[in-house]
């Protein structure tokens, strides 16, 4: 039989419910505030710094937005680079992964200790433009997947997750014929649903975000993500000069653009999440405890 609980217990449950709830609506307030001003004039938006309900609702932003062409393209550019790109990288990752994950792998340390070590150093910006631009991918779409295909942390978070799994299924499956492929795709992914979820939602909000490498190594406008594409808006819009292309005879309502060029670049990763959410804090959990 459950007890009741004490005075000093329903107090702390009570101060801990608050606290949570006055960080909730902190948290919650920006994003309100960002959504609010995106559907304002660029009048109401001079007038009031904080917006929470805007006094004349108007699609002025996003008409702007949306008023040049392009944006349906670098929208699909990003939607494809973030597709293939988390796929790719999942791809690579499950399969180094499982390989260090094998404690009977000859060089394990020295090839750990290589993979910890490019989390601390790395080439830096221009060589690794120049490996970049030697090996024939400037002004390619690979070249916004392929120097990002494997992270180091992902990969260390999916490799305990894999050493989690007991040892006794894949000794079962030799036994039966199954060979180190089949191993890992017929027993150690679908055992690892909780971590592939996680890794997946990291690589495809990289990729979704990707900004730098575009700059760098896409000079065809026509190849530019949605996050590079808003970018030269917001420029236009704040007055400044930019893609001629992007010209509208639609007046740019220069706060309200911004605001809502942050919903256009956020709304989707945010719509991916709630399907995901379930397995994240497991799979980050489970992929982070063990060594």
């Amino acid at each position: 039989m459950v007890q009741d609980k004490t005075i000093p217990s329903r107090l702390f449950d009570a101060l801990n419910y608050t606290l949570l709830a006055v960080v909730g609506i902190v948290t919650l307030l920006p994003f309100v505030h960002v959504i609010a001003g995106s559907f304002t004039t660029s009048a109401e938006m001079a007038m009031k710094k904080f917006i929470l309900i805007p006094t004349v609702f108007s699609l002025d932003a996003y008409r702007y937005i949306f008023s040049t062409s392009k944006i349906f393209v670098a929208m699909a550019t990003s939607v494809g680079v973030a597709t293939l790109g988390t796929a790719f990288s999942m791809l690579l990752t499950s399969l180094l992964g499982y390989a260090l994950a094998r404690r009977d792998l000859d060089g394990r340390r020295v090839l750990m200790f290589l993979v910890v070590f490019t989390m601390l150093f790395n080439g830096g910006l221009i060589p690794t433009f120049l490996v970049v631009r030697e090996v024939g991918l400037i002004d390619t779409y690979a070249a916004l997947v392929v120097p990002l295909a494997i992270n180091a942390f992902n990969l260390i978070i999916l490799k305990n997750f894999f050493q989690n799994i007991p040892e006794g299924l894949e000794e079962s499956a030799k036994i039966d014929g199954c060979n180190d492929f089949g191993i890992l795709f017929r027993i150690v992914l679908p055992l690892s649903l909780p971590a592939i979820a996680t890794i997946s939602l990291f690589y495809a909000v990289t990729y979704w975000n990707t900004y730098l490498p575009a700059i760098l190594y896409i000079n065809d406008a026509g190849k530019w993500p949605i996050q590079v594409l808003l970018r030269q808006i917001v420029i236009l819009a704040s007055g400044f000069e930019g893609d001629p292309s992007l010209d509208s005879e639609v007046p740019p309502p220069d706060q309200a653009v911004k605001m809502a060029v942050i919903v256009v670049a956020t709304l989707p990763i945010l719509l991916v999440y709630p399907f995901l959410q379930k397995h994240f804090a497991k799979g980050a959990l489970l992929g982070s405890v063990k060594g």
